[in-house]
């Protein structure tokens, strides 16, 4: 009788203030992480398609070894890899707890991750685009600037898209240990405090956060695709 009264939905618990700083410190992580993501991830997809077989820098060894760190990072749930850095997270920011304790593991799970994307997208290129600008003198940085990167652009900002919407997950995830934001506020007031309207409030937030970003994300590369 206890347990059900606990979970009876009582909108009064529901602290609107804390719901807006949580929410503002999950935008502050995912900004912030998928700023440095997109940066490192595109940098590991762009060598991880240039370094693989008949590309501009092949190289096998290179290749095989960038692969396969990405798929072992790629296979750590994300709760087990923020615990398993948490020395290098401390040593980054000074602390494993909060918004700046929850960046640089969300970086290390999700640029693996985006950095594949990025690779699949590039092979999607037409090859002989790449082989007339070869044929052209084009060096090749201006390949990758100026054919690679724009002929990839619509796979590329589906990449990021898809890529922005896994780090909310991985935000609400965080709070299991201290990372802050919504998930942070569901697991201490909606699961330990069996406040239920706290927990409707949370993820109703995270699928308002979701759909905004889809759907930027979907205009995005409708605007710049070509076809």
């Amino acid at each position: 009788m206890n347990v059900l009264k606990s979970n009876k939905i009582d909108w009064h618990q529901v602290r609107w203030e804390e719901v807006w700083k949580a929410t503002k410190d999950t935008l502050t992580m995912l900004g912030a992480s998928l700023l440095f993501t997109i940066i490192l991830g595109l940098i590991l997809g762009v060598v991880l398609f240039l370094t693989s077989r008949r590309q501009l820098l092949e190289q096998r060894l290179v290749y095989a070894a960038l692969s396969l760190v990405v798929n072992i990072l790629r296979s750590v749930p994300f709760v087990i890899l923020m615990i398993m850095i948490m020395p290098l997270t401390k040593a980054i920011t000074g602390t494993t707890l909060g918004v700046q304790g929850s960046i640089p593991p969300l970086v290390i799970a999700a640029a693996p991750f985006f950095a594949r994307l990025v690779e699949t997208s590039l092979r999607e290129v037409d090859r002989g685009v790449i082989e007339a600008a070869q044929s052209m003198g084009a060096s090749r940085m201006d390949i990758v600037r100026r054919v690679l990167l724009l002929e990839a652009r619509p796979g590329l900002l589906a990449a990021i898209t898809i890529t922005a919407v896994t780090l909310v997950s991985y935000t609400a995830m965080s709070g299991v240990i201290g990372g802050g934001g919504l998930g942070d506020l569901a697991l201490r007031y909606g699961y330990q405090r069996f406040q239920t309207s706290v927990m409707i409030v949370t993820v109703a937030c995270l699928i308002i956060l979701v759909q905004i970003l889809q759907m930027a994300g979907d205009y995005l590369v409708r605007r710049f695709s070509r076809k």
